[in-house]
């Protein structure tokens, strides 16, 4: 593969069969977060809803995109990581996946509905932390920290909203439905028996939302950590999009190039200016890349992973002055370099990719994942978050909640926890029925302290065991 040396082979196999075990636990992990509600209202049998569920997850993350996929990566400043010793890459790679997995399946053991996005971004700061603080480190922060406040306010917003959102729509179809369908909608699911069709259909239906989400926003998490492993063990191969033309970039550049130079350094920064300078050496340094003549259309193997990080500094550095204001620039230069700076049609097309191959993979194990393992957590989420049985309208309310809350995390490309959105959304239906008494604090509490305790476990736990590979790698 690559011509890659047996040891570096092995390396990157067993990582990539972690990072597989990691999605297929988040599958079973997560699963209830679909199913749950269509179980517990007898709208579809267990095993049907799972294996259903299962194929929305795979369509998730093979059909939506790869934004959320981009965040993960991009939280992690893997270039500045990388040295010449495959072994520090790979103390990298074991340590964010095996804390990850662990936290999981811990989780998973006791029953507690914990996020799976929390356990992967805590295990990514908890390495970059460490790497932060490693004597050698000559080059600055391991973490992209403005990348990291973007992933944390989404993580700790989303569950109060979907708890808001959940009380607003038991109101409304409190108010706007007549009596007859208001005792049919807020009853209990009798034992053994389906739900009338109208509600059966709606409540599969926002199961499968709820799926299909989750696969577009956690599957997505488990390419980019297989992206992560990809240019942390194999850079050469893995650093660029090697399927786009690298002469491409010529235009690109040129057009950057004349914009800058239009900016009055006068009226900026110091930090400004010194970012202004950066762009301009580092467009100097691909120019004379890419001027080099190419075989087969792709940069040599050497010069792959410099190239990435030149384009990576041009990008942030042009996000990092467009952000502060003071740039004089026409209304077409801003516009053209702030699509330059972020957008997968501007230069971060070369570096913000994923393989088929790699989507599919993760598709595959989420998947399968969630057709098995789903039990534990579908009992938390059905039975012990709220003292009462989950009503038709509950269900409904909260995967619609759900639904909706990582759509749109999504699209915006923000990493969002499935499971806290959904036991929030459960939460708010429960509070809208009969208040904060109708909630089961023993549940709420455990929920909670794995939540609060997920983000400081992971990072301590991958923080040390990378500092433990570096000492044994």
């Amino acid at each position: 593969m690559f011509g890659l040396e047996t040891d570096i082979f092995i390396l990157l196999a067993f990582s990539i069969l972690a990072a597989c075990a990691f999605e297929f636990v988040n599958g079973f992990h997560d699963t209830a977060n679909a199913v749950a509600t269509v179980i517990y209202t007898n709208s579809l049998k267990p095993n049907v809803a799972v294996i259903w569920s299962g194929f929305m997850n795979f369509c998730g993350v093979f059909l939506g995109g790869i934004a959320v996929a981009m965040g993960i990566v991009n939280l992690l400043p893997v270039e500045l990581l990388i040295d010449q010793n495959v072994y520090h890459s790979a103390a990298m790679v074991f340590s964010l996946l095996f804390s990850a997995i662990i936290w999981n399946l811990g989780t998973w053991y006791f029953g507690l509905p914990s996020s799976s996005s929390h356990t992967l971004i805590g295990s990514i700061l908890g390495v970059g932390l460490a790497f932060t603080f490693m004597p050698e480190n000559s080059q600055g922060a391991g973490v992209n920290w403005t990348k990291a406040q973007e992933l944390f306010t989404s993580l700790l917003t989303s569950p109060i909203f979907g708890f808001a959102l959940a009380i607003i729509i038991m109101f409304i179809l409190r108010r706007m439905l007549s009596k007859p369908l208001r005792e049919v909608v807020f009853s209990e699911p009798k034992k053994n028996q389906p739900p009338p069709l109208w509600i059966r259909a709606i409540l599969i239906t926002t199961c499968t939302l709820v799926s299909f989400f989750h696969g577009s926003n956690d599957g997505q998490k488990g390419v980019g950590l297989v992206m992560l492993i990809l240019i942390g063990i194999v850079p050469a191969h893995f650093a660029l999009d090697n399927s786009i033309d690298p002469t491409g970039m010529k235009t690109d550049l040129a057009g950057i190039e004349r914009a800058v130079n239009t900016i009055d350094s006068s009226r900026l920064s110091v930090s400004d200016r010194h970012h202004l300078f950066t762009i301009k050496s580092e467009i100097d340094t691909l120019n004379q890349q890419i001027n080099k003549p190419l075989v087969d259309k792709k940069l040599p193997l050497e010069d792959r992973m410099d190239a990435r990080r030149s384009l990576l500094l041009i990008s942030r550095n042009l996000k990092t002055i467009l952000d502060n204001g003071h740039a004089n620039l026409n209304v077409d230069d801003k516009a053209f370099l702030k699509m330059q700076s972020g957008s997968e049609t501007g230069i971060r097309r070369y570096t913000d990719y994923a393989p088929d191959w790699v989507i599919l993979m993760i598709s595959l194990s989420l998947g399968l994942g969630t057709m098995v393992g789903w039990k534990r957590i579908v009992v938390t989420i059905g039975e012990k978050i709220g003292k009462q049985h989950l009503t038709y309208a509950q269900g409904a309310s909260a995967e619609l909640v759900a639904a909706s809350t990582i759509g749109v995390s999504s699209y915006l490309g923000l990493p969002v926890s499935t499971t806290h959105v959904l036991s929030s959304g459960i939460a708010g239906s429960m509070v809208a029925s009969k208040g904060v008494k109708n909630l089961q604090g023993g549940t709420i509490r455990n929920i909670v302290i794995a939540w609060v305790l997920t983000l400081p476990v992971t990072m301590l736990l991958s923080g040390t065991l990378y500092v433990f590979f570096r000492w044994i790698l």
